[in-house]
Order: structure tokens, then sequence, then C-alpha cells
């Protein structure tokens, strides 16, 4: 089943990115100086240089040194946290595992690696692993809008399309207007069916001048699998080509053609990453 056009795009920005003269990434535990001199790196120099390099996309670098503070610091889990992050940014889904559960046995806040393994399971699309590390999470933060989220992504993965939209409304009472759990709130409500609702959660978010393209072709999917063709080309028109709105309406087309749990599947599979 082809993603939808905007999908598509997104991942050929990102090729063309690629294409771009590569920045040079330097040793950031290299000494200064040709003598050697120069000072020796502490456990919080060592986390400010990763998280540098993490933010400026040197995912590699900031792995690597996350790890040499882990080892400088054997007590502390938040360098094997950042690390498992790194790692799942990467899409190396097991090593951050690893990760995570080296982080586990060391004392301190282990909050983050109990949410790290919620996302990596999840990103393996086994939901029903997800659920213990995520209910330990919820243990320390019950209200926390974030886990709410995780929890509805959780359940709809699982098909318990009813139990995820009250995680998502949960979310909603406490922080209103959230882009994120709106958008799932919709995508939710559409596994489920019910499009007049998700269109109605959406629409606001979707067309207010805030708005994303992400969020205006998601509604344009609602109302295409509505039926509601010329809606879905309309709103389609606003960030993408002709050629991209027919190759959309087309697989729109396509999905109303399965039956609900394929529809439901193709869904959640070509949908972006809905954990963040």
């Amino acid at each position: 089943m082809p993603l939808p056009a905007l999908f598509v795009s997104l991942i050929a920005g990102l090729a063309l990115a690629g294409c771009a003269q590569s920045p040079v990434n330097l040793d950031p535990l290299s000494v200064n100086g040709r003598d050697g001199g120069g000072p020796v790196p502490t456990y919080p120099m060592l986390m400010r240089i990763a998280a540098a390099a993490q933010s400026g996309g040197d995912l590699p670098n900031a792995v690597g040194v996350y790890r040499r503070a882990a080892e400088m610091a054997p007590f502390d889990p938040a360098p094997l946290i950042a690390a498992g992050d790194v790692l799942l940014q990467m899409d190396n889904v097991n090593e951050a595992i690893v990760s995570y559960n080296s982080a586990l046995v060391r004392p301190g806040n282990t909050q983050g690696a109990q949410i790290g393994l919620t996302k990596a399971f999840l990103k393996t699309g086994k939901p029903q692993l997800a659920l213990s590390p995520l209910s330990k999470a919820m243990e320390e933060s019950p209200d926390d809008p974030k886990l709410l989220l995780l929890l509805g992504v959780t359940r709809d993965l699982a098909g318990d399309h009813w139990t995820a939209q009250g995680y998502y409304r949960q979310g909603l009472a406490r922080v209103p207007g959230d882009p994120a759990l709106t958008v799932n709130l919709a995508l939710s409500l559409t596994l489920s069916g019910d499009y007049s609702n998700a269109i109605a959660v959406l629409q606001p978010l979707a067309m207010s001048p805030a708005g994303s393209a992400q969020e205006r072709q998601t509604l344009a999917l609602i109302y295409g699998l509505s039926g509601n063709t010329a809606e879905a080309a309309r709103l389609g028109r606003i960030d993408l080509d002709d050629a991209s709105v027919e190759h959309n309406l087309a697989y729109y087309q396509s999905l109303r053609g399965l039956p609900p749990e394929a529809r439901s599947q193709a869904i959640l599979s070509g949908s972006p990453a809905r954990t963040s």
C-alpha cells in the first residue's frame, strides 16, 4: 500500500538534504594542543558535549560521548537514558532497548528509561510489551499528558480505540489544544469509523493559522475516508501539487475498500510517528 504523497515528499526531502555537503565532525574528546595538553573531560563536560552533538545532528558522536560519560559515572542512569534516546532517534531500536535496560539497573530516577522502552516497543509494533514499562512510568506521574498520549497510542495499536480515546481526552483536559493529543484523538476516532467527530476534533487545529501541513493532510485523509473527496482534494491543494493530490485521493479510495482491520493497520503504518 503506497504512502500518502505528503509522507513520500517528506521522505524525499530528507533524502535530498543528505546530498548537501556533509559537515566536518571533529572528535569532541580530542585534547587541545599539539603537545597533548588541555583539560581532561569531566562528567558534566561530557554530558554537555554529547547534548551539543545531538542537537547539532551528529548522532553517532553523541552516542559515543554519552557512553563515555556512563563509564565515568557508573551509578548514574542519565547518560544511558540519553544514549538510548539518541539510538531511538537513529532507529537503532535494539541498541536503544539495551541502553535503557542498562539504565534500569542503576540507582536514581529511571523514569526516562521506562518511557524510552515504551517508545522502542511501540516502534517494533509490540504494544503488549510497551505496557509494562509504561505502567511503571505512570506510577510516578499518573497525570502526565505525555504518558497519557503513550497510553493512547499503545491501546490504539492493540485495537482498543475506545480506551485510547479516553486517554487522549484525559490528556487534553490537562493541556487543552495540545497538537499531538488532538491529532491522535482524531486518528483514533477515524480508526473506529467516527469520521464526523474526528473532523470536529481536528479541524480547528488544522485550519488555524498555526496549523501544519501534516495536520491539514491528516484532516484531508479523514475527509477522504468519509467519502467527501471534494473537501479532501481542497485541503490537499493547500500544501500539495495536483499530481500529489490525485495520488492521495486514489490512496483514500483504496483504504475505503479495505476491511476495517486492514484499513486500521494501513493507517497506523502510514502515519508519522505518533509518540512524540
